[in-house]
């Protein structure tokens, strides 16, 4: 035990606890007293006040009743109308997992249910809502946490150790600086590494989504300062694949630390790095890494809720906030050194509500430097977002009066969700004719996930999931296309038709397969939504070019596109007048704003008017630039 143990266990009563480790920051405390476990006394939080941590009283597993016991009784006490399912016991960590449809009656009034079955079987209780639509992808997640409960249980405790033990490195010297090996002055494979004389912190690991393969595609890992060996922890701000891509690839090499982001981000991230690994094999190139790195990156992921403070090194405090971006996105906020240098990093942001999301954070106890995103920084990125609904009505009845279908490239997780929403209210409404939303590629999946954390949905979406018969994504106009002799009825079945499909920049995925078999017919509408990076085939196509040409293997394939292609700003990042808003808005105004997520000319025009603006120190820094910041 490290002394904090020891100290939290000296103004406890002898004896009471059999068991001291830790959980990530939090401390566990297990106890072979039953009595002292329902009823502590108070002392429990009497030590939080002295300790400042979160400590939690657990029983010993070795008082908890048995398993088919427990179940039998807990179901006989809560009865049918909760929608009980299954029922998971976490043994090592004596916890209970009950899934129920229903988990206020679950849960009892004032929590009287939950006492019950603590004081009748000693087994700590956790409800969780049964998703209305079922996701493969976190059950699995679920299976691979329980299943190695054990394993992940050792895991906390020493990245609890690695917390409290003490410094491994120098306290001589304070300071802080950033490297950027990736995303500077460019848009894709985010990648930051903060340094301190006592802390290693991977920032973001993703990939340029523009780029097939080759160095070009991945951060620059082999930058002289950046060693796996030493990192203490991975943060990520959002599943999107140029900010989370190569996460996994860091547990190829070696690494064996946490990463922190929310639970959403954690499971949407590990879908979208599963289905990496499916392209790469269907382009007949060998994945960067396996399916096993993906577990092994989820066995170590430690989620956290929004505005949650967590110790993460011995000198650095974590806590991610709403960044309205995608679900579970998070601006990340960095407290150094006990009060020595408080930075955010935005990742992506969307600085207004959106039919999904509520706006971005603004408010922070300090913040002396801002990192922030650029996507659409330059001074001609102003989009007419107020616009879209009746753009789109537009483009669907024109398109449909043709008798053609409209194919949406998205991309899976953000972008598509807020498409959907707005099709189901505008089809529910009358504003457009109904018709099927047909949802292939990694969609539908990702959207059960959405209806899983409805807590991180803004107020009107979260309210409608909660009754099944106002849930927008149980809507009957959207259809899962979840094999490929679906995608080709869909191709060849007459009528009209919406078609969302990954990915959103035709740079591989359903998307190119429905654009190849369309293109040619003049009655069809190709509509962008989301960003086009240079070089991509989305952004040839909206720059006007007419003839694209598809190698595999041996085999040429060139298609004429002949559909109408159009463009509805429907974006989960903030425009330039956005942004500028959000550094006139961030509480406490930062002394430093860094710029970066951005093409070159972007990134330099945004830092130049904030400096102009608000007076206020900026840099555009280049990838493998490293800049001191304290």
């Amino acid at each position: 035990m490290t002394d904090i143990l020891k100290e939290v266990l000296k103004v406890l009563p002898e004896g009471s606890i059999s068991d001291a480790t830790f959980e990530g920051a939090n401390i566990v405390l297990y106890t072979k007293d039953k009595e002292y476990f329902l009823d502590n006394r108070g002392t429990i939080r009497q030590a939080v006040q002295e300790f400042k941590k979160r400590i939690e009283l657990r029983p010993d597993p070795s008082i908890c009743m048995e398993r088919e016991k427990a179940e039998k009784l807990i179901r006989e006490m809560i009865g049918d109308e909760a929608g009980l399912a299954e029922f998971v016991f976490d043994a090592p960590r004596s916890q209970l997992i009950i899934h129920a449809e229903k988990p206020g009656v679950a849960i009892g009034r004032q929590g009287d249910l939950l006492r019950e079955i603590k004081a009748k079987t000693c087994w700590v209780p956790i409800i969780e809502r049964i998703p209305p639509i079922r996701s493969k992808l976190i059950e699995s997640i679920r299976s691979v946490l329980y299943e190695h409960a054990e394993e992940r249980k050792k895991f906390l405790d020493r990245t609890g150790h690695r917390i409290y033990d003490g410094w491994l490195r120098s306290k001589k010297h304070e300071w802080v600086r950033l490297s950027f090996l990736g995303a500077g002055r460019q848009v894709g494979r985010s990648c930051l590494f903060l340094q301190t004389p006592e802390s290693r912190i991977v920032i973001d690991c993703g990939i340029d989504p523009s780029q097939d393969e080759g160095p070009e595609t991945y951060p620059f890992l082999d930058a002289p300062e950046f060693n796996i060996s030493e990192i203490d922890a991975v943060v990520v701000s959002h599943a999107h694949l140029d900010h989370s891509g190569i996460v996994p690839y860091l547990f190829k090499f070696g690494y064996t630390g946490p990463v922190y982001c929310t639970a959403p981000t954690r499971d949407v991230m590990a879908l979208l790095q599963l289905d990496m690994i499916k392209i790469q094999r269907s382009r007949g190139q060998d994945p960067i890494y396996t399916s096993e790195e993906v577990r092994q990156m989820v066995l170590h992921t430690i989620t956290l809720e929004y505005d949650e403070v967590s110790d993460i090194t011995p000198d650095i405090r974590l806590t991610l906030y709403n960044a309205g971006h995608m679900l579970g996105s998070s601006l990340v906020h960095f407290n150094i050194g006990n009060g020595l240098h408080n930075l955010v990093y935005t990742g992506d942001l969307k600085y207004g509500r959106t039919n999904v999301l509520e706006p971005a954070n603004t408010q922070f106890p300090r913040v002396e430097t801002l990192v922030m995103e650029s996507t659409y920084g330059g001074k001609e990125n102003l989009m007419a977002e107020t616009d879209a609904d009746e753009y789109l009505i537009k483009t669907v009845r024109d398109t449909f009066a043709r008798g053609g279908k409209i194919l949406i490239p998205v991309l899976g997780s953000g972008r598509a969700q807020e498409v959907m929403i707005m099709m189901e209210r505008l089809m529910r409404e009358g504003q457009l004719p109904k018709a099927p939303v047909y949802l292939d590629g990694m969609l539908w999946d990702i959207s059960a996930i959405h209806t899983a954390y409805p807590e991180f949905l803004n107020r009107n979406i979260r309210q409608q999931i909660f009754h099944k018969e106002n849930n927008p994504f149980l809507s009957d106009i959207f259809k899962h296309v979840g094999s490929n002799k679906e995608r080709q009825q869909v191709m060849l079945e007459e009528g009209s038709c919406i078609i969302l499909a990954t990915s959103g920049m035709l740079m591989g995925g359903p998307s190119v397969e429905y654009l190849k078999a369309l293109a040619e017919d003049k009655r069809h509408s190709l509509m962008f939504c989301c960003y086009q990076p240079p070089g991509s085939l989305g952004q040839r196509i909206r720059s006007g070019e007419t003839q694209i040409t598809f190698r595999e293997g041996q085999k040429t394939e060139v298609i004429q596109i002949k559909l109408e292609v159009h463009r509805i700003e429907i974006t989960n990042h903030s425009d330039r007048r956005q942004l500028m808003n959000y550094v006139k808005r961030c509480n406490p105004q930062p002394k430093k704003i860094i710029v970066l997520h951005g093409e070159s000319s972007r990134c330099l025009d945004l830092a130049t008017s904030i400096h102009k603006m608000f007076h206020i120190e900026t840099v555009a820094p280049k990838n493998l630039e490293v800049i001191r910041i304290r």
